[in-house]
Order: structure tokens, then C-alpha cells, then sequence
């Protein structure tokens, strides 16, 4: 199958060999993100970091992160796929290496610096391989391979991380990262092909006189980074009334002004923002957005609600994720179907089904269970192998031969920034929801409202016979009144959170008509 692809890099070897050796290192970043995630308390503990400074560890990463991959792709044209794809691998794993050494934030944070910058030069590249690898009818099957070890790193990066740094230390969840880097460099090296075609990329590049577009880069800086900080620190700093924040804002809609207008002059662009006049790959893009939206800003949601309102540990949060992750293991029948059914119909049928998911979570009640809250993950999860893999696959449709690498940083790029943005805006929806429901509940605790006078006689009658002396007991009735207004507020906020998510996704299924068909039997143009 590989023979007839020119710019496969499997060779004569087997494509799935390829497949299964580039998904390792990204299976490798993504868990350890999950990992850091877990670990930020014990992190900031050991370098002496306050709570405030300590989020500073992973927005640090996420910032750099954003900012190499848009430009990945173009990256890998210049320096060669398969040195750039080893170069960010190696870098991904010494920055690591020096995380785990780090005495001090100020190193730690230039050390996860360089993580995001290796960890961002990852998937767009792998998932580039794939699609050249495999042809339009068998890359479903591919990216659902690929798919599977960036879902499963989720579900298990959590449980891992809690139990690393309970019977460790926080170092581990860097130094861990070392074998398995060194492992991913010397299998690329040995079976991963750099064909001739995209060599002649890099010789034409450099033939037409290609020079670095250095304010391409500059610009895509400016609009990522400061979008980045804005999103991770907007909820912490208290929005607008923050300079920081502020002036950071200014900055990224300057940064995205300029950028468009001056890539879109450029023969050879950092970001090829051109790519989004393809319908097929606007569309795919758009839907990567919306799906990245909301499945992450869920995984931030389910364990703050478990811990906020059940009075679980983080351990036991996180494990309502895992159990969901179980789902994902569905990713290979996602990839058999795309083919033989157009991704179009069951990008479709993904996210009516994930919207109607969203919506039964606003079934949620004080007196939910584990299982409840498990199930509402399971439901939601289960549509994703139906969305992350046909629209992978759909993105590519029709591009030409030249432009995978750019089209797979975009895309990724757009599940990050769908990320980033969804967990701040559900964050400030829950936050602020909180304070508006508790402010409403709040007019109906009066002496005029019966209902609560009755409430609060029957409380302060509990509190008597548990023990509590008659002079103790209004004060411990109010209170304990006030405790369930402040939970009840708390639960509006999150049922108004997954009802926004759900009408959002079943609003947006029109996209999903842009898509063009996937053709049966043939390769598509470039391919």
C-alpha cells in the first residue's frame, strides 16, 4: 500500500509499524500534561511557589506550546520532517530531564518552556505522516490507531499522576518521560522513511531563495501568546481590571490583524492561513474547534463539580474521567467505518448524540452518585472516536500534496485554541453563574418567605437533638442553611454550563454540509 504513496514514509516497512512508532511521543506529551495537571501543587511546593505562581507552571507550557504549532508545519518544510519531528522529540525530553532537576520556579518555568516548544511540534507533524501514508479510504483506520493514544493518555494520566507524586515525588512525572523519548528517537531514526518527494520540498524551498518569514513568526507570537495568558489568567486576575490582561488582549487582536493580511501576501507563510479557503478544511477546522470546546472544558468541569459539591478528593474526582475514558476504546470501529460511510454523515450523527449528552448532564442533582457522574463522562465520550477521527481524515480532502504539514498544524492548532477557550469561558460561566444563582436564592432567604422560615425551624430542631444546645442552634441552622444555598447555586451554574455546551454543539451541526466527499477507492488530489 505504501509503494504507491510518493510521499509515504513507511517505505517498504508496514504503514502501521509507522503509525503505531509516531504515536508514541505524542502519547508520551499528552500524559505527562495530564500528569503536570494533577501534580501542580506538589510541583509548586518543591521550587517555592505561591498558589498564584504555581499556575504559572503550566501556562508557561501552554503558551509556547500555542505558539509553535501553527508554525509547524512550516518548520518541518525547512528543517525536513523526519530531523524536525527527532529535534522536537529530543527537546521535549532534555527540557524534561531538566524540569525534573529544577531547584527553582525561574528554571522550572524555563525548562517547561522549552517542553511546549518540543511538545508543540509533535502531533502536527505525526498526524502529517499519516496522511501521507496511508491513502484517503484507510487513513480512518489510522488516525483511529493514533486517535486511541491521545484519548487513552487522558483517561490514565490522571490516576498515574496522583499515585506518582503520593508514593514518590513530583520529579517522577518528568523523569518517567526519558526512556520513553529515547525509545521514540531510535525507532523514528530506524524505520521512519523521508521520501523523495518531500525532500524536493525542502530543495524547491530553498531553490525559490525560501528565507524564514521571520514576522510571520513574530506576529503568530504575539496573537498565540497573548491569547493564551488571557485565557489561562482572566478568571484568576479578575478580567478587563487586570493590565495584565488588558494590555495582553490589545496585543493579540493587533497580533491576529496584522498576521492574516501579511501571510496571506507571503509566498511561503509561517501560517498558511490560505488553507482556510478550502471549504472541506474550514469546515473540519470550525467542527475540531467546537468538539475540542467542549470535551475539554468538560474534563475541567466534572472534577471541580465532584470535589465542590460531593466533597470528593481529587483522586476519586479524577477517577469519574477514567471511568469515561473507557469509552474511547470504540476509536477502531470509528476508523473501520470512515470509507465506507462519508465522514460527513458521522462527524453528523457524533454531535447530535454529543449534544443530547451535554444536555442530560443538566440532569444533575446535590444527591448524585459516582456513577451518575461517570455515566454523564461515558455518554459524552463515546461520540468522540466518531469525531476525532473522521474529521481528521476529512480535513485533508482535496488539499494539495505539499500542504499536509501546514493543514495538520492548523487543525491541531484549532483543537488547542478549542481547548484553551473552552475551559476559560466555561470557567468564568461557572464562576460568575455562581454568584448570580446565589444572589437570587439568596432574596428568598428572608423571615417573609414561610417556606424557608419552616426550613430553617426544622433544621435548627435536627441540630437540637444531634446535640447542640439551644443557644447554639440558630447560629449552626443558619449556617448550615447558607452552606446548601451557596451548593444549590453552585449546581445551577454547572447545569447552565452543559446546557450551554449542548445547545452550542446541536447548533453547529450545519458544518458538517461544507465537508467534501470522501472519494472511494481513489486518492485524493495530491495524494
Amino acid at each position: 500500500m505504501s509503494a504507491a504513496l510518493p510521499r509515504s514514509a513507511a517505505g517498504d516497512r508496514s504503514p502501521w509499524l509507522i503509525a503505531t512508532i509516531v504515536s508514541l511521543a505524542t502519547f508520551m506529551e499528552v500524559l505527562d500534561t495530564t500528569i503536570a495537571n494533577v501534580a501542580l501543587r506538589h510541583m509548586a511546593g518543591g521550587v517555592g511557589a505561591s498558589q498564584d505562581e504555581s499556575t504559572w507552571i503550566l501556562t508557561t507550557y501552554l503558551v509556547t506550546n500555542a505558539i509553535v504549532l501553527p508554525v509547524s508545519g512550516y518548520l518541518a518544510t525547512i528543517f525536513g520532517r523526519k530531523r524536525f519531528y527527532m529535534g522536537c522529540v529530543a527537546l521535549f525530553t532534555i527540557a524534561s530531564l531538566g524540569c525534573a532537576l529544577s531547584p527553582n520556579l525561574p528554571m522550572l518555568l524555563c525548562f517547561r518552556a522549552l517542553q511546549g516548544i518540543g511538545g508543540g511540534g509533535l502531533a502536527p507533524v505525526e498526524q502529517s505522516i499519516l496522511a501521507d501514508t496511508f491513502p484517503p479510504e484507510k487513513r480512518g483506520q489510522a488516525f483511529a490507531l493514533y486517535g486511541l493514544t491521545v484519548v487513552t493518555a487522558p483517561a490514565i494520566g490522571p490516576a498515574l499522576g496522583g499515585w506518582i507524586t503520593d508514593n514518590y515525588s513530583w520529579h517522577w512525572i518528568f523523569l518517567i518521560n526519558l526512556p520513553v523519548g529515547a525509545l521514540s528517537i531510535f525507532l523514528v531514526s530506524v524505520f521512519v522513511r523521508e521520501p523523495e518527494a518531500v525532500k524536493e520540498d525542502q530543495r524547491k524551498f530553498r531553490a525559490e531563495g525560501g528565507g524564514i518569514d521571520w514576522v510571520g513568526f513574530g506576529l503568530a507570537a504575539m496573537a498565540l501568546g497573548s491569547l493564551q495568558v488571557v485565557l489561562d489568567r482572566a478568571v484568576i486576575d479578575d478580567g478587563f481590571w487586570s493590565p495584565l490582561v488588558t494590555w495582553l488582549t490589545v496585543a493579540c487582536v493587533l497580533g491576529f490583524v496584522a498576521l492574516i493580511p501579511w501571510e496571506r501576501r507571503q509566498q511561503r507563510p509561517a501560517v498558511d492561513v490560505r488553507l482556510f479557503g478550502h471549504r472541506s478544511f474550514l469546515a473540519a477546522s470550525l467542527i475540531m474547534f467546537i468538539v475540542a470546546f467542549s470535551l475539554f472544558s468538560t474534563t475541567q468541569l466534572l472534577p471541580q463539580l465532584t470535589q465542590d459539591l460531593m466533597g470528593y478528593d481529587a483522586t476519586t474526582a479524577e477517577l469519574t474521567l477514567a471511568v469515561g475514558g473507557l469509552a474511547t476504546f470504540i476509536m477502531p470501529i470509528a476508523g473501520k467505518i470512515v470509507g465506507p460511510v462519508q465522514p460527513r454523515w458521522i462527524i453528523l450523527c457524533a454531535m447530535v448524540w454529543s449534544g443530547f449528552a451535554l444536555l442530560y448532564a443538566t440532569r444533575l442533582t446535590l444527591g448524585m452518585s459516582f456513577w451518575d457522574v461517570s455515566t454523564m463522562r461515558i455518554l459524552q465520550v463515546v461520540a468522540l472516536p466518531f469525531l476525532f477521527v473522521p474529521i481528521t481524515t476529512a480535513a485533508y480532502v482535496g488539499l494539495p500534496p505539499d500542504k499536509t504539514n501546514d493543514a495538520s498544524a492548523l487543525i491541531n492548532l484549532m483543537r488547542n485554541l478549542g481547548a484553551s477557550v473552552g475551559i476559560a469561558v466555561m470557567n468564568a460561566v461557572v464562576v460568575r453563574g455562581s454568584q448570580f444563582h446565589q444572589a437570587r436564592l439568596t432574596e428568598s432567604a428572608s423571615d417573609y418567605n414561610p417556606l424557608w422560615t419552616e426550613r430553617l425551624a426544622q433544621t435548627e430542631a435536627a441540630l437540637r437533638q444531634s446535640g447542640v444546645s439551644a443557644a447554639e442552634a440558630p447560629a449552626a441552622a443558619l449556617a448550615q442553611m447558607a452552606g446548601q444555598v451557596q451548593a444549590q447555586a453552585q449546581a445551577l451554574s454547572y447545569i447552565d454550563a452543559f446546557w450551554l455546551l449542548g445547545v452550542a454543539v446541536l447548533t453547529l451541526w450545519p458544518l458538517v454540509f461544507l465537508m467534501r466527499s470522501l472519494p472511494k477507492g481513489t486518492q485524493a488530489s495530491g495524494h
